[in-house]
């Protein structure tokens, strides 16, 4: 990883095969695009994650991903974000709000016993699409990129897991994971409040989201997700 972040050429290059061969030449010019607008802001803000993780999360081909939980940004925090929704590195302390709230529904949920960690790449390993809607933001600063053009490449995202095969789960939690539902195509959804603090007394507390991802995915036939997490985590 360099010691001086690129925003600029590289960004549209970046995209891990075999998405980069899907997403269409209009999207990679739209990430080169945005990719143009960061290098302009690099003097006014700390933009997060690292450009090597931006894409991190499509480290999964299409045709293997079970499940997709959509986030909505990276944390703004420069040690927390690391390109995959809602997971944080190892030896984060405290956990942010949001990563707080899901170890306690995934431990009430399936009676699991968590270690401190919520660094979710064991998920991945699984299969587990942790995807933002926006997959840029800054520190300091929720939220600062939604208008950068996210959506359409995050979209363009679904639409091809969508056109690759339907045997999975998507679960949402809200109202910006939900505006991906109608891109779900065949996907079974799983749909609740964000479990943020300022939400998660509204219906992410009690909703049960991997054992009922567990379930629908049984009923098609498909092998449960192990939602459980190692006590260490997974090698970089």
């Amino acid at each position: 990883m360099s010691d001086k972040p690129d925003w600029g050429s590289r960004l549209r290059d970046a995209v891990p095969d075999p998405w980069a061969s899907r997403i269409g030449e209009d999207i990679k010019d739209e990430i080169h695009s945005i990719g143009s607008r960061l290098a302009e802001r690099v003097g006014t803000e700390q933009i997060v994650p690292h450009p090597d993780h931006v894409f991190r999360a499509l480290q999964i081909a299409p045709e293997d991903i079970r499940v997709v939980i959509v986030g909505q940004d990276p944390y703004p925090n420069a040690s927390h974000a690391m390109g995959l929704s809602f997971s944080v590195p190892a030896g984060t302390s405290p956990l942010p709000g949001s990563a707080k709230n899901i170890r306690t529904e995934l431990a009430s949920d399936l009676g699991l016993s968590l270690p401190d960690h919520f660094d979710l790449r064991s998920w991945v390993d699984r299969g587990v699409l942790l995807l933002n809607r926006h997959l840029t933001s800054a520190v300091g600063s929720p939220g600062a990129h939604q208008s950068l053009g996210w959506d359409t490449v995050t979209n363009r995202i679904i639409d091809v897991l969508a056109e690759v095969q339907s045997n999975w789960v998507g679960i949402v939690w809200g109202k910006q994971a939900a505006q991906l539902i109608p891109r779900f195509g065949g996907a079974a959804v799983v749909e609740s409040a964000h479990p943020s603090p300022l939400s998660a007394h509204r219906g992410f507390f009690g909703s049960r989201p991997f054992s009922t991802t567990n379930e629908l995915l049984r009923a098609r036939g498909q092998e449960p997700v192990d939602w459980s997490l190692p006590a260490e985590p997974v090698a970089s």
